[in-house]
């Protein structure tokens, strides 16, 4: 089972030498330790390993004559693939493929210039993600060319990468592969800030969180071990 942010709290209090609070706060250590959970967060996705990906099956849609996606989710960071619910030969919009393509690509502009398309028969429907995304708003994902009828909500699965919200106390740690090291010295070294004249994090806690990270992030991937039965070509897509 995962730790809770209060355990990592009192944890590295035990290193701070100040086993009930005084000097800092449970608030002030528990941002504290949210700020190492979005750091590791961040190197965690690059890995792309998925360990936070998320399936959308209920909120995304896209309305006749429409050129952005409604409904997206608002903690939506990457988006990793857009397709039909119901991808077999019964569903409705089994032939729609989404396919990723900058705005300004001949394609997008070319699918900008389109009537609108029957959702119902085959048609490729390019998006793009703009805006900030999260945290700040969900991205806004443009679409073209426009449909003649609409993809509702529940016909669409969207699957993404989304950020995470801040815990409380009595949360769990999100980040997998055993990553309470990490926070507790990422935790301790900060809080350390709050002693020294010049407010900077103790150096020696940042190299052990650094060393804990590095372990971590090596620790994670890859995912799956099995050798597969088949090689694919690496350019295969393109021929």
């Amino acid at each position: 089972m995962a730790t809770l942010l209060s355990s990592l709290e009192t944890q590295a209090r035990r290193h701070l030498l100040e086993t009930t609070a005084s000097f800092w706060s449970s608030a002030e250590l528990i941002d504290i330790v949210n700020l190492g959970i979005k750091d590791l967060w961040g190197s965690i996705v690059d890995l792309h390993q998925e360990h936070f990906l998320t399936v959308d099956i209920s909120n995304v849609s896209l309305a006749a004559s429409a050129t952005q996606l409604s409904g997206v989710p608002a903690d939506t960071f990457r988006v990793h693939l857009i397709e039909p619910t119901d991808t077999t030969s019964a569903g409705s919009f089994d032939n729609v493929q989404f396919v990723p393509k900058d705005y300004n690509s001949p394609e997008f502009i070319a699918a900008r210039t389109l009537s609108s398309t029957d959702p119902t028969s085959s048609g490729l429907i390019f998006y793009c993600l703009t805006t900030q995304g999260a945290p700040v708003a969900a991205p806004v994902v443009l679409t073209g060319p426009k449909l003649s009828s609409a993809m509702t909500a529940g016909s669409i699965r969207f699957v993404y990468v989304p950020t995470l919200a801040a815990r409380v106390a009595a949360e769990a740690n999100p980040i997998p592969g055993d990553s309470d090291n990490a926070l507790i010295a990422w935790c301790v070294a900060y809080a350390r800030a709050k002693e020294r004249e010049d407010r900077s994090p103790d150096s020696a806690w940042l190299a052990v969180y650094a060393t804990e990270k590095m372990n971590l992030m090596l620790r994670l991937t890859p995912r799956q071990d099995q050798e597969p039965s088949v090689v694919y070509p690496l350019f295969e897509s393109l021929w």
